[in-house]
């Protein structure tokens, strides 16, 4: 195995153990997401995708876009922490499901038993540091991986 493989499967194995592990919280430890959450984790998927793509096709372009999917979720990552520390304010609209259909009294009833996640409370932390957080730090170390593919 080269050096180059082994930098794309730290990096791309690092984003699918972070998203392995959202859905783990989301769905084990029943903490629904808010719309940052979700948007952190679209980068991770398609870092992994480069990430598969990257080992059977040679180059340095693959790697680079590995590298840009880890910095804008590391940046998101951040913008959230900032969001959930009060530094700024966070997104004021909310994503929603299809509603075709629906009579008023289901789609009432559908709106009551949705759970309410807000960007600015922080669900869980370690060493006062939130998801988010980790995320931009862990991020952060992906892409200098993804960068260490790229020389190599």
């Amino acid at each position: 195995m080269t050096k180059r493989s082994l930098y794309i499967l730290i990096a791309a194995g690092g984003s699918l153990a972070l998203l392995l592990g959202a859905f783990g919280f989301q769905y084990l430890g029943d903490m629904a997401p808010c719309k940052l959450c979700l948007w952190q984790r679209w980068p991770h998927a398609a870092a992994i995708v480069i990430g598969l793509l990257a080992l059977w096709i040679p180059g340095r372009i693959l790697p680079l876009l590995g590298a840009a999917a880890a910095l804008t979720t590391a940046g998101i990552g951040a913008y959230h922490t900032g969001v959930e520390r009060g530094w700024w304010e966070g997104p004021n609209s909310c994503t929603s499901g299809p509603i075709g259909g629906l009579s008023a009294d289901d789609l009432m009833a559908q709106i009551m038993a949705a759970p309410l996640v807000r960007c600015d409370e922080v669900p869980w932390e370690m060493f006062t540091l939130s998801m988010a957080s980790w995320n931009a730090i862990a991020s952060l170390g992906f892409a200098l991986i993804w960068l260490m593919a790229v020389r190599d």
